[in-house]
């Protein structure tokens, strides 16, 4: 007689809210930070064989129950060491809060006898907000490790936060309806010119 034993759900995908999803690479983390908006994610990373990480679980997917307009993302340090170790987590189970514009705005470890870090975390970064601004993601320099990390398939293209204040002003006077009454003159443009190698104004964050 042959008997089939069906294969038993793993802890952590028990009790797993419509807001939980296990992040599949770092591309996958990059991508959902950024598209989450102005909502707050909350990144769990755990071990399948963390004892405080399964003893945890429990109540982190009641409090993804409790706020689903929060995103929780969990991520697997067994199938993902060598992100998390470019991410600087070595120490389980960890949590990273990211919201919207600000990025990155709270980060610990955590168990269930200091439960209360987490529910702090959450009282004070998931209230409604709006940012000004894009979804921020990870730090710049989470990005940059990720991309020079050669056991992931990640690539990170360094945006220009920058512009010479000539081109700016020149562009600006240039566009259909412009505040500016006439183009600039030739001497106005040469003067920018010249100085624009070091002038340069803010774009954004």
């Amino acid at each position: 007689m042959n008997l089939t034993i069906g294969k038993a759900m793993r802890w952590w995908e028990k009790g797993v809210q419509p807001n939980m999803r296990e992040i599949e690479s770092a591309q996958d983390l990059a991508d959902s930070l950024l598209n989450a908006g102005d909502k707050l994610v909350v990144v769990d990373f755990f071990s399948p064989g963390c004892g405080g990480c399964r003893a945890l679980h429990p109540k982190i997917a009641q409090f993804a129950e409790k706020n689903p307009e929060v995103i929780f993302l969990q991520v697997n340090y067994e199938l993902h060491k060598s992100m998390c170790y470019s991410l600087h987590v070595h120490v389980l189970p960890f949590f990273r809060f990211y919201r919207g514009a600000q990025g990155r705005v709270s980060s610990f470890s955590c168990t269930n006898a200091t439960i209360k870090k987490f529910k702090d975390a959450l009282a004070k970064h998931g209230a409604d907000r709006c940012s000004l601004g894009p979804a921020k993601g990870l730090e710049e320099s989470e990005l940059m490790a990720l991309a020079a990390n050669s056991d992931l398939d990640f690539t990170y293209n360094k945006k220009q936060d920058i512009v010479p204040i000539a081109d700016a002003i020149m562009k600006e006077a240039a566009a259909p309806g412009s505040p500016w009454l006439q183009p600039l003159s030739a001497t106005v443009t040469r003067l920018f010119n010249q100085g624009s190698e070091n002038s340069f104004l803010s774009s954004g964050r």
